[in-house]
């Protein structure tokens, strides 16, 4: 089977989706009968961006799938026509539903593509149960094409290895409105501990004086061996790749209550209402008490989750449209 993979995404970010790209690009590498061929619009910047979003996505992709027998988008960006069947990857719909915490431009061209792409296409591919109730509920999508398909952990996040020195709080995730850093700000303040923020950064004038900026991911495991706990009490996650990397490298996990990332740890973390800092710092609090527990708990959660797993499921969603 001949597959064209959208790879465009890893010249805009480094974060959870490029993680995604480069990990199901790599696990499939085993998969014997899958020809994969990358796909990409070149070019950086914001002219390019509006291109590949506009130009290359309705345009340029469907030209270079001809003659393949699947195309794989990996964000919700893909063609309205496709030549061959083709998949859709909803990491999560943040932009449908709060589309007031994103950039003029990603909202706009956002919402206008990502409902149809997602309909047009012959399967969607959620990260998580939550997502694709999402899916379902706000684009339409019939729920019997829809396959929930997750993410997973890179080999360097494992509790082996250097640490950080140190007694800190760590943070992780770019610079933007729905990471709810003020809270987490605040709530290491009320409970007396450090925080160190890394990430990329973002829009929406976030800032923080912890920040130490993006790290190498041998630099970002170091921070979580190194860390009491990871605070990740994102307003809206699709999966919550952080919650699994620090779980995988032995680091007690405190995150959302509701929606994806609940999901995600099932019961190996500490859960907290997002929108109460009071809540988050005590939060803190436990996951710092039952630090060996959710140790324990939190590497066990982490192996359910291979990239051998996703490329898998993922290879049978390309076989029932092929």
């Amino acid at each position: 089977m001949r597959v064209g993979v959208d790879v465009s995404p890893l010249r805009q970010t480094g974060a959870g989706t490029a993680r995604h790209v480069n990990g199901l690009l790599g696990a499939l590498e085993s998969h014997d009968g899958i020809d994969v061929k990358p796909l990409a619009f070149g070019g950086r910047g914001r002219l390019a961006s509006v291109l590949r979003d506009t130009a290359w996505y309705f345009g340029g992709l469907p030209l270079a799938a001809r003659g393949l027998d699947v195309l794989h988008c990996t964000t919700f960006r893909g063609p309205l026509r496709s030549p061959v069947p083709f998949t859709v990857t909803i990491h999560d719909l943040a932009l449908a539903r709060h589309p007031e915490l994103f950039p003029r431009w990603h909202r706009t061209s956002g919402r206008l593509a990502i409902g149809p792409v997602a309909r047009a296409a012959s399967r969607v591919l959620a990260v998580s149960e939550f997502t694709k109730r999402e899916t379902v509920e706000l684009l339409g999508v019939p729920d019997g094409r829809v396959r929930v398909i997750g993410n997973a952990i890179d080999a360097g996040f494992t509790p082996d290895g250097a640490a950080a020195e140190g007694d800190y709080v760590l943070a992780v995730g770019t610079l933007e409105p729905r990471k709810n850093l003020r809270r987490v700000e605040e709530a290491a303040r009320i409970a007396g501990l450090e925080l160190r923020v890394v990430g990329a950064r973002g829009w929406g004038g976030v800032a923080s004086a912890s920040w130490l900026g993006a790290v190498s991911d041998e630099e970002l495991a170091r921070l979580y061996r190194g860390a009491l706990c990871l605070a990740f009490p994102s307003l809206y996650e699709g999966f919550g790749i952080p919650v699994l990397e620090a779980m995988a490298c032995g680091t007690p996990v405190v995150t959302s209550r509701d929606g994806a990332t609940a999901e995600v740890a099932g019961d190996a973390a500490v859960l907290v209402d997002p929108l109460d800092a009071e809540s988050i710092a005590a939060g803190l609090r436990e996951a710092i008490a039952r630090r060996a527990e959710l140790c324990e708990l939190g590497l066990a959660r982490a192996r359910v989750y291979t990239w051998e797993a996703v490329a898998d499921a993922t290879v049978a969603a390309w076989r029932e449209i092929a």
